[in-house]
């Protein structure tokens, strides 16, 4: 799946997001290993802490369905209904990347909305990362 499409499924994505007190509406579109798409949006919640990000819910919901191998997640944040600016993953979506996800391989696509993006890789983004070598 190319980058482009997989940025259009979270910026589709946005569209289901619960922020009522934010404003900041994100979606994601997670590419598994298997070809299957998971997408998932920002949830608020007043208390703040149970907020979760998009990210974490298209991992989640993959994980759920059995999924544990990944290629590549796309990301797309704004206001309302724009992509108005780049919105990287935060570090505890970046530590549930890690868990799944080879740092060199694994790759993050961040819209800037009109069709532009950013492209990294998980090691780029979270380097020196914690993981299971670190509690085995």
């Amino acid at each position: 799946m190319q980058p482009i499409e997989l940025i259009r499924l979270a910026e589709a994505a946005r569209d289901t997001a619960y922020a009522p007190y934010s404003g900041f509406r994100v979606g994601a579109a997670l590419l598994a290993a298997s070809g299957l798409v998971y997408t998932g949006c920002n949830i608020e919640n007043a208390a703040y802490s149970p907020t979760n990000c998009a990210e974490r819910t298209a991992f989640f919901k993959a994980v759920s369905a059995g999924e544990r191998k990944f290629v590549a997640i796309a990301i797309a944040g704004g206001r309302d209904k724009e992509v108005t600016e780049p919105c990287p993953p935060c570090g505890v979506c970046r530590q549930v990347m890690a868990e799944f996800c080879d740092s060199e391989n694994f790759m993050i696509y961040v819209s800037r909305g009109q069709g532009q993006h950013d492209t990294y890789t998980l090691g780029r983004l979270l380097p020196e990362s914690f993981g299971k070598s670190n509690v085995i």
